[in-house]
């Protein structure tokens, strides 16, 4: 079964890391991340990964009375947003969970706070219209 693990974060976020953190400190977490996936890779359950640019890049579609709606984000609404995902093909969601529990550790500047608690998000990836469950 294939699970989707996403990880979040703030435009703030992505701001210290570009530049309140020292270059060791980014170091550390690219590290950290290349490792994580490399582990995957080399268990046979990677299938993707993808970082996402920053908020500032995203572009928000709709319609409003039949015609289309452009909004450049970053969305001030939006405190959080979708920064990257791995998809992993695992035995259970317990193994998808315990892959992606690894990512509490992903390292941070000491003393730094996110103002929230650090999650990700894992959901299972539907093979067919059947399996959504609608």
């Amino acid at each position: 079964m294939k699970y989707m693990i996403m990880m979040f974060g703030s435009q703030k976020d992505l701001t210290d890391i570009a530049g309140a953190w020292s270059s060791d400190e980014v170091k550390a977490l690219h590290e950290f991340m290349s490792k994580w996936n490399n582990d995957l890779v080399e268990s046979g359950e990677f299938v993707d990964a993808q970082g996402l640019s920053q908020p500032a890049h995203a572009r928000r579609i709709s319609l409003r009375d039949g015609s289309l709606v452009v909004t450049d984000g970053p969305y001030a609404e939006t405190q959080e947003v979708l920064v990257g995902y791995t998809t992993v093909d695992c035995a259970s969601y317990d193994r998808a969970t315990e892959i992606a529990a690894q990512l509490a550790n992903t390292p941070h500047p000491e003393g730094s706070d996110l103002g929230r608690d650090w999650y990700v998000d894992i959901r299972p990836c539907a093979d067919s219209f059947e399996e959504l469950e609608l």
